[in-house]
């Protein structure tokens, strides 16, 4: 499958990750929206906002150096595809 989605148009995603993070490491993450929620008990940070597909990666990058575990990456916007 091809897509037409240019690597560099910036897309919304959401980015889950067990933990807690507060608002003083949205500059380190390009900016993106962090919010925490409680499920259980348990800390679950959103970070969430409009990247490029090499910003994305860099986020993952930095989730990992810091341990985090990564729950999900969802991206909001649609884009069209070729079978």
């Amino acid at each position: 499958m091809t897509t037409n989605m240019p690597r560099d148009e910036e897309r919304d995603y959401e980015i889950r990750v067990f933990g807690r993070l507060d608002d003083r490491w949205s500059d380190w993450f390009s900016g993106l929206r962090i919010a925490v929620d409680d499920v259980g008990g348990a800390p679950i940070t959103r970070l969430s906002g409009a990247v490029d597909q090499a910003r994305l990666r860099g986020i993952l990058n930095r989730l990992w150096d810091l341990n985090l575990t990564l729950l999900s990456v969802t991206r909001d916007v649609q884009y069209d595809s070729e079978a």
